[in-house]
């Protein structure tokens, strides 16, 4: 290990100089809708509000920390995904944002399908009455046991993400007597411009067959010769947390191409082409996504005109929001145990729960806002630090942040966008219990995920 580095991360050990921070906001009470969820405000007393329930309520009924969803904001956000892409294309919510029967529920209600990459998704999705054919199942090491389940449950689609797949998949289907509607998952040598942990696209990474060197084309022939199979597309997934469109205008140009040279060998025009998800959202002020009508339609621009210079029929287009539905919709209430101000750096401010509930700021160095939601506050602005309750250095929600300077314990915290990867990325280091799903919606609360107990871990412990 060098001198400079860290044993928790390269970032976690540095203090910056005086200076680098911007300035504080204006108001410190203001709420910036772009990182809040729609039905979020403050009443009267200054306290934050969500579908009309003051967030001291939700505390004091369900306990903290808790995951707080806005299911108003959550429909309304589908719903602007499913009629952006009309009737021409597909939805598939990711459900590795975040997955319960409720979830599954709204989004069958709403007219959206459902992307799962694991047994225990696929299990969520269809106990919750998700019609299979309105599921499509990735993974790079889907087990046997996990294909034969969604073969004999008619998913609608399999993304096939390697050659000994194809094989796996085809054996299975034709055991059971079936033909599998599959895709094959490409990496078209584009990558996202985002954290290296969460680009997916370019070759030297675990997802999918690559473009290059004729691999996929390769998969393909495959995949046609097998009668257990029937090839309806292609999948290309280039990253996450992504607010620029050029990198699907690269991939789309690399994906048509292969249609096109799928077209000239073997004389099939395929009819799905599958673009992924991905699609990031404000965790900050400073972030600016796009909206859904926007997207879809350079989407469809992009794959339109991709396809006529390549003289294709335009193929039914796919996409799998997942952070783009939940993630703006929910946030997570912490109650503050303990100040320490900390002379010429700041203040950690320690909350009640931390990397148990949310990893991201550890494992991505992801940025969050966050604010003080019991009341309001005149006091001066200080630099804030919001670190978590769990044995580890790095136990950091929000690195860095403004607060009032008379925060006290029992103050109420909010941190907002953490409807995906929070709950599922959860754990139970330091054995701490993970919180509960909240949902809330006209003035009703109810708990969609309970919280965990100590009988829970006990249970599993049979040593």
């Amino acid at each position: 290990m060098s001198r400079s580095a860290h044993p928790a991360g390269p970032r976690h050990a540095d203090v910056l100089p005086e200076g680098h921070y911007s300035a504080p906001p204006a108001d410190l009470n203001a709420l910036d809708p772009k990182v809040w969820a729609q039905t979020v405000t403050r009443d009267e007393d200054g306290v934050l509000t969500v579908g009309g329930i003051p967030v001291t309520r939700l505390a004091e009924e369900f306990g903290t920390p808790a995951y707080v969803l806005d299911e108003t904001d959550f429909r309304a956000r589908a719903r602007a995904w499913r009629t952006a892409f009309g009737t021409d294309a597909d939805v598939y919510y990711a459900g590795k944002a975040f997955l319960s029967r409720a979830v599954v529920r709204w989004l069958h209600e709403e007219g959206l399908n459902v992307d799962v990459c694991s047994g225990g998704e696929l299990g969520t999705a269809l106990s919750a009455g998700m019609p299979a054919e309105r599921v499509a199942f990735h993974g790079n090491n889907k087990s046997v046991e996990e294909i034969t389940r969604a073969v004999e449950a008619g998913v609608g689609h399999i993304v096939l993400d390697s050659f000994q797949e194809i094989v796996r998949v085809a054996h299975i289907a034709q055991g059971l007597g079936r033909r599998q509607k599959v895709l094959i998952r490409i990496t078209v040598g584009v990558e996202a411009h985002t954290h290296e942990f969460i680009a997916t696209a370019h070759e030297d990474q675990k997802f999918g067959i690559p473009l290059a060197g004729g691999q996929a084309a390769e998969a393909v022939r495959r995949a046609l010769q097998l009668d257990g199979l029937e090839l309806v597309g292609i999948h290309s997934h280039i990253g996450s947390q992504i607010f620029d469109m050029s990198g699907f205008e690269v991939a789309a140009h690399r994906v048509v191409g292969l249609l096109k040279d799928i077209r000239d060998e073997h004389g099939i025009e395929l009819p799905e082409i599958d673009l992924g998800g991905g699609l990031g959202i404000a965790y900050t002020s400073d972030d600016d996504p796009r909206e859904p009508h926007e997207i879809a339609k350079a989407l469809s621009e992009i794959v339109g005109r991709e396809c006529e210079a390549a003289r294709l029929r335009t193929p039914r287009i796919s996409v799998e929001p997942g952070r783009a539905i939940v993630g703006p919709t929910a946030f997570t209430l912490y109650e503050v145990g303990t100040t320490k101000p900390l002379d010429g750096l700041r203040t950690y401010v320690s909350v009640d729960g931390g990397m148990s509930d949310n990893i991201r700021t550890a494992l991505y160095d992801a940025e969050y806002s966050v604010a003080l939601v019991s009341r309001t506050s005149d006091a001066a602005p200080m630099l804030a630090r919001v670190v978590g309750k769990h044995c580890e250095s790095g136990d950091i929600v929000v690195k860095d942040a403004f607060l009032p300077a008379d925060l006290a314990p029992g103050d109420l915290l909010a941190v907002p966008a953490t409807g995906a990867y929070c709950r599922s990325m959860a754990s139970n280091y330091n054995h701490v219990l993970r919180p509960p799903v909240v949902a809330v919606r006209d003035r009703e609360a109810r708990v969609i995920v309970r919280r965990e107990t100590e009988e829970d871990l006990l249970r599993l412990d049979v040593g």
